[in-house]
C-alpha cells in the first residue's frame, strides 16, 4: 500500500488460499494485458478466459506467458470445456491444456447436461494433471436448485479433486447464486454454508453490490470471481474499508 492507514484488515499474501480475486479476460491484447498487470498484478490470484474467447483471440500463447511472468495462473473458461465435451473431444481439450501449459483448467456444466457421476469423473481426470476448479449452477435462469442441492453437488465435486467449487453467476451476475434482478439469493448462500467451508467457494461477485454482501458476510478476504480488469483496484479498495460502500465496515475492528 501507498500510504500507512490504520484499521485497515490484513490480506493474505500471494500465493493466496483464499481472499482470491478471479479476473475475467474476455480477449484483451497484449499491451492491455501489460498496462493492467503494472498496476493490478499484486491483487489478481488468477485469470479465466472468459467462455470460449481462447479459441478466437490472436497471439494467446503470447498472452499466456504474460500472465506467466507474473506467477498468475491461467484456466479456460468452462464453457470452452463443455464445447469440447459436447463434441466428443475430451481428449483434444486435454492436450490443448497441456499444449498451453496450463496449470488450472475449469470443470462446469453450466450449458449443458452432464450426468453428475461423469462430472466428477472428468474432475477426477483432470486433477491428476492440473489444479482443477468445478463451477455449480445453471447458465439457465429458469433452472433454479434447491440449496440441499447445491451443497451436495460442491461436496462431491470437492470430494471428486476439485480444489475449489465456483459458485455460477455468469459475467452479468443474475443466475445462479442470484435473482434476475442481480440480488444476492442470500437464502442458498447461507444454507451453503453451512455445510461448505467458505475458503473452498469463489462467489462469482461481478457487479458492485455483490462484492459488497460478501465483503460484509465474510469479510476482506472471501473468494470473489469474475471481476472485469477495469475492477481489480476498486475491489481492492472495496475490500479494505477504503470505498464509501464498506468505509465503516472495518474502522471498530
Amino acid at each position: 500500500m501507498n500510504f500507512k492507514l490504520n484499521n485497515i484488515p490484513e490480506r493474505t499474501a500471494k500465493p493466496r488460499t483464499n481472499g482470491m480475486t478471479m479476473v475475467m479476460d474476455k480477449g484483451m491484447g497484449l499491451v492491455g494485458v501489460r498496462d493492467f498487470l503494472s498496476v493490478a498484478a499484486p491483487y489478481v490470484d488468477v485469470v479465466k478466459l472468459g467462455f470460449g474467447t481462447s479459441v478466437v483471440t490472436a497471439n494467446l500463447k503470447e498472452k499466456i506467458a504474460i500472465y506467466r511472468e507474473h506467477n498468475i495462473p491461467v484456466y479456460l473458461g468452462g464453457t470452452l470445456f463443455e464445447a469440447f465435451l459436447v463434441r466428443n473431444q475430451f481428449d483434444d481439450y486435454l492436450e490443448v491444456i497441456k499444449d498451453l501449459g496450463l496449470t488450472h483448467a475449469e470443470v462446469s456444466d453450466g450449458s449443458i447436461i452432464i450426468p453428475h457421476i461423469e462430472k466428477c469423473g472428468y474432475i477426477e481426470k483432470l486433477a491428476k494433471h492440473v489444479t482443477v476448479w468445478s463451477e455449480v449452477g445453471s447458465k439457465d435462469a429458469t433452472h433454479i436448485m434447491a440449496p440441499y442441492k447445491w451443497i451436495e453437488l460442491m461436496r462431491a465435486e470437492l470430494e471428486a479433486g476439485a480444489s475449489y467449487v465456483i459458485a455460477e453467476a455468469r459475467e452479468a451476475g443474475n443466475v445462479g447464486i442470484y435473482r434476475g434482478s442481480g440480488e444476492v439469493r442470500e437464502g442458498l448462500v447461507q444454507e451453503i454454508l453451512t455445510q461448505i467451508p467458505s475458503e473452498k467457494i469463489m462467489w462469482e461477485a461481478p457487479q458492485k453490490a455483490q462484492q459488497v454482501y460478501f465483503l460484509e458476510l465474510l469479510g476482506a478476504n472471501v473468494n470473489l470471481g469474475n471481476i472485469a480488469p477495469n475492477e481489480v483496484i476498486p475491489l481492492e479498495a472495496t475490500r479494505v474499508g477504503l470505498r464509501g460502500d464498506t468505509f465503516h465496515l472495518f474502522l471498530n475492528k
